[in-house]
């Protein structure tokens, strides 16, 4: 019994000694698991338990022009934050602080309520602001430095650039685009944590500067952009349009020198504008091209051998019926060359050119000019345009979209097409990105130029460029192109724009165009205006074909383009109010070109008098209403449009100053 006692002594003795041995070795286990294996783990555990992390903006990369001028670039500001807990007199602080911060008393102290330790009063402060707030030393305000955005030059390129939010995210062109390379690291401000979580007050608090984002080198040139914006200002505002864009691009590469929009906006203050200003128009907009198509016609006829250069076509007067519907000349032409079609801008002509050519043929080339497609430029937000099948052209379709009506095309779209018959027939990707340096300019990558196919032969290129001269010399539609001393090829544009409420064609609003390059024999540049809904005069060769002018002599200037060898002088220009000569009037064609029936086509009243009126009413038997008296300035419908018997036709008179 004694043996027994005994031996049940030693077990329970024995066991609970074995059961601490484990658990000493279960302990030592567990604290080297937690001190070395998970050590770092723990570490930034802690951290996270006991620090507060406030990140502060990042700083972005700088923006240059081609020739390094800084277009965007980030500037440091002090930011302003108060600690609650170690302002001793909340009240007296609010009330100091809220006509410098332009806040109300009670919105500051509802900032200070709560357990927080850590609020923004304001970020990013002008000096001024900063120094009047130190001058007021209240303990627990301080700063900390954060950067913001700012645009030295303000509205130049400013749809190209775009703009940040707050954040500051990239909201616009650029700087959209490029958000995540321009874009820094976050820097960080750390506060610090009691045991239950509370804010507490810190001195000398710990500041982790955010890394600067990268560069971003553009293809525009300052000084070029700067003349496009002028000159489109110029024809848009005297013309009285709803608004107009601008290109010029290098044709043998693609590179996009100027991307102008009016009306534009401050970059430094966005939000004064309303949105829609924001949009670029150059690339987000689709139109129909009117007769600048005509240079895409002939240039595909001509490679496809349907037709030669010296072969003619009659334009029957002025007047051709297809398919139950009739086209209209502004002018009874005859018999045409391809380059008089051209030159004269002949729908007729065009018309038959494009018969000739057929519907799938045009579809093809017109598909490789780019047109209906996305360019790929660096830019969001690129419309594509439309055009449809030639499966689906029915009717006066061919005819139609010969002469640049029923497809639409973006301006970035139209000035790379006829780059490529600038360059010799080659197709170029447009861009606006050369290269991405980092903080001490080293390049960390480079854009190159990027050849997307071959359309034409160079061959062809060559004679489609002669015939583009002839627009802007004596006789053409384009005279007011003309540049001194070089030669331009060009061609005019004038479309109708579709009513958003009838679905048809307006009757009184269009689209003008200009587009060439120069010099004509060995291009440097080519040069787009746009203007949209133009008042004084409807026609591209009167409002677009001056400002074409202006930018094309500034920029090779600029450029140090030596003039032609043989120096032309410039063809007296029209002014964009007087009444334009029948020899240089942009033919209506272009406007309201396909009419069913017959009836007289309206001249163009505006600046004449009323006898003169009076005497084109009794030869062209017109019976037209006239309102007030002096000199014509308003008229409907428009010249060139085919009015009938039951159209309602009046023409205003303002006295003369």
């Amino acid at each position: 019994m004694r043996y027994d006692a005994e031996k049940w002594t030693t077990f329970r003795i024995r066991f609970i000694g074995g059961f601490f041995v484990l658990l000493f070795v279960l302990t030592v286990g567990r604290a080297f698991y937690l001190q070395v294996i998970k050590r770092d783990y723990l570490l930034k555990l802690a951290d996270r338990q006991h620090q507060k992390i406030v990140p502060l903006i990042p700083a972005r990369g700088t923006i240059y022009d081609a020739n390094g001028a800084p277009l965007a670039v980030s500037v440091e500001m002090d930011s302003c934050f108060a600690e609650p807990k170690s302002i001793e007199d909340q009240g007296d602080a609010a009330v100091k602080l809220a006509p410098v911060l332009g806040m109300t008393r009670e919105a500051i102290l509802r900032k200070f309520q709560g357990n927080k330790n850590f609020v923004w009063l304001q970020r990013r402060l002008p000096p001024d602001t900063v120094k009047r707030i130190k001058a007021l030393e209240i303990e627990g305000v301080n700063f900390v430095k954060e950067t913001k955005r700012f645009y030295p030059n303000s509205e130049i390129a400013a749809h190209v650039i775009g703009f940040t939010g707050l954040d500051p995210e990239g909201l616009e062109g650029i700087e959209r685009r490029y958000d995540s390379t321009i874009l820094g690291g976050t820097g960080y401000l750390v506060t610090e944590r009691d045991a239950l979580g509370r804010d507490v007050a810190f001195k000398g608090q710990v500041v982790q500067n955010g890394a600067k984002g990268h560069n971003v080198v553009l293809t525009l040139d300052k000084n070029i952009q700067y003349i496009a914006e002028k000159e489109l200002e110029k024809a848009v505002v005297g013309s009285g349009a709803r608004g107009g864009t601008a290109i010029v691009m290098e044709p043998q590469t693609g590179k996009v020198l100027a991307m102008a929009n009016y009306p534009t906006f401050n970059l430094n203050a966005p939000a004064s504008t309303p949105p829609a200003v924001w949009r670029n128009r150059a690339v987000a907009d689709s139109f129909e091209p009117g007769s600048t198509f005509k240079v895409f016609l002939i240039a595909s006829a001509l490679e496809e051998k349907v037709i030669r250069p010296t072969d003619s076509f009659n334009c029957e007067g002025g007047s051709y019926s297809i398919g139950g519907r009739t086209i209209h000349d502004t002018h009874k032409y005859g018999r045409l060359s391809i380059g008089e079609i051209l030159k004269y801008s002949s729908n007729i002509g065009a018309a038959k050119i494009g018969s000739r050519l057929g519907a799938s043929r045009l579809y093809a080339y017109l598909k490789n000019f780019g047109i209906g497609e996305r360019s790929g430029i660096d830019l969001p937000g690129e419309a594509g345009g439309s055009l449809r099948n030639a499966s689906s052209w029915y009717g006066i379709e061919l005819a139609t979209i010969s002469f640049g009506q029923g497809v639409t095309a973006s301006s970035i779209q139209l000035a790379a097409a006829f780059s490529a018959i600038a360059n010799g027939g080659v197709l170029m990707k447009p861009y606006l990105v050369e290269k991405i340096t980092d903080n001490e300019g080293n390049e960390l990558s480079s854009f190159e130029p990027q050849p997307r196919r071959r359309i034409i032969s160079p061959e062809t290129a060559k004679i489609v460029a002669r015939m583009m001269e002839g627009v802007a010399v004596e006789g053409g539609t384009g005279t007011n192109a003309a540049v001194e001393g070089y030669r331009v090829a060009g061609k005019t544009g004038t479309a109708q724009k579709v009513d958003p409420v009838t679905r048809g064609y307006s009757l009184t609003k269009r689209t003008a165009s200009f587009i060439g390059f120069v010099p004509a024999d060995r291009p440097r540049l080519t040069i787009l205006v746009v203007v949209d809904e133009p008042k004084t005069s409807p026609y591209g060769g009167v409002v677009a074909a001056p400002a074409f002018s202006a930018i094309a002599l500034q920029s090779l200037c600029y450029l140090k383009v030596p003039p032609d060898s043989i120096v032309r002088s410039k063809p007296k220009t029209v002014e964009v109010k007087a009444t334009v000569p029948a020899a240089e009037e942009e033919p209506a064609a272009e406007g309201a070109i396909v009419e069913e029936g017959g009836g007289s086509v309206m001249p163009n009243f505006r600046g004449m008098s009323m006898r003169q009126v009076l005497k084109t009413m009794e030869e062209r038997g017109l019976n037209v209403r006239l309102l007030g008296s002096g000199k014509a300035v308003e008229q409907g419908p428009p010249p060139g449009y085919r009015i009938g018997p039951s159209d309602q036709v009046w023409v205003k008179f303002v006295p003369s100053a």
